[in-house]
């Protein structure tokens, strides 16, 4: 009579292999055999996330100050509110490239070039507005993209991706509410 086992050769089974693993290294961490060869990819593009991130705390925070017009009071106060959550999620990226053994690259002096999204020093209220819903659509793309591309190879990094992008289309949505005639 055959095992159960050996009768469904498709049964989830753990490995061994990567449990034992899981026992050495503790110096790595969280980081584990099951984080497979994509690690240094994911904290790749979490560091370029991260970037996008600061770029943006940084146009919302200069459009917060040089906000003016009779509906301006509202839209600056929006816009700290979008720098502060902005500023939210670089730190919360910052710590999982921590947790997944890598280094957060804060330089400014790479920071543009990094992001996805643009610096803008626009004064006009509505090209503000506009500009920033541009930047946000792009980050609603970028985090789909990024969900997508790591899928299972990272389910901690995927879930702070689906809640940043949670926050990035609630902000779309805000902005483009402003723009409204």
């Amino acid at each position: 009579m055959k095992t159960p086992q050996k009768d469904m050769p498709n049964e989830l089974m753990l490995n061994e292999e990567g449990l034992k693993a899981a026992r050495k290294s503790l110096d790595d961490g969280a980081v584990t055999p099951a984080y497979g060869p994509h690690r240094e990819a994911i904290i790749k593009l979490l560091n370029d996330s991260l970037a996008t991130e600061l770029v943006c705390v940084l146009r919302y925070k200069r459009h917060h100050f040089m906000a003016s017009g009779l509906a301006s009071p509202k839209i600056a106060e929006e816009f700290m509110v979008h720098a502060n959550e902005e500023s939210a999620h670089a730190d919360r990226i910052a710590k999982r490239i921590v947790q997944l053994g890598g280094e957060p690259d804060f330089s400014p002096s790479t920071l543009l070039a990094r992001s996805h999204a643009d610096y803008d020093e626009s004064n006009d209220l509505k090209t503000m507005l506009r500009v920033n819903l541009i930047a946000e659509r792009v980050a609603v793309e970028t985090y789909h993209q990024m969900i997508a591309l790591i899928g299972d190879k990272d389910s901690t990094t995927r879930r702070m991706l689906e809640d940043i992008l949670a926050d990035e289309e609630e902000h779309a949505d805000e902005l483009a509410d402003w723009l409204e005639p």
